[in-house]
């Protein structure tokens, strides 16, 4: 099973994006996803494999954090 994450792209560099974590950035391939900057993608293992509109990604990190 793996686990997805949401992420905003921030900044796009041929396939690999920065996707802004919360307080992580991270280097991502977007060899799977069209995406742009300022859209929501789901990260798996350094790979974006989904975007997903913003009311679901807020959704999602509401949820992430009320675990901690």
């Amino acid at each position: 099973m793996c686990l997805a994450i949401p992420g905003k792209v921030t900044s796009i560099n041929g396939d690999m994006a920065k996707v802004d974590f919360g307080n992580i950035k991270k280097d991502v391939f977007l060899v799977i996803v069209k995406a742009k900057v300022g859209d929501y993608v789901l990260v798996g293992s350094g790979v974006a494999v989904q975007k997903i509109n913003k009311k679901d990604a807020m959704k999602i990190i509401k949820e992430w954090n009320k675990l901690k």
